[in-house]
């Protein structure tokens, strides 16, 4: 089972790496992530920015489940 997660999350990272080459080869339409988060970084609610405060909770929660032991 542990190796099933270990190759699940090398898949994933390796389709993101894929993913970020191709959209900064010349001419690509596929956004960065570099885009895709300053897009959602701009996001506001009124007064609130919501995409701040959703972006922050997305890396408390991934330093929660991954980094705390």
């Amino acid at each position: 089972m542990r190796a099933l997660a270990i190759t699940g999350f090398a898949t994933a990272l390796l389709l993101a790496a894929a993913i970020e080459w191709a959209a900064r080869r010349e001419g690509s339409r596929i956004p960065s992530l570099a885009d895709v988060c300053a897009v959602v970084m701009r996001y506001e609610v009124g007064p609130v920015p919501v995409g701040r405060i959703g972006l922050f909770g997305f890396w408390w929660w991934l330093g929660w489940h991954f980094l705390a032991r």
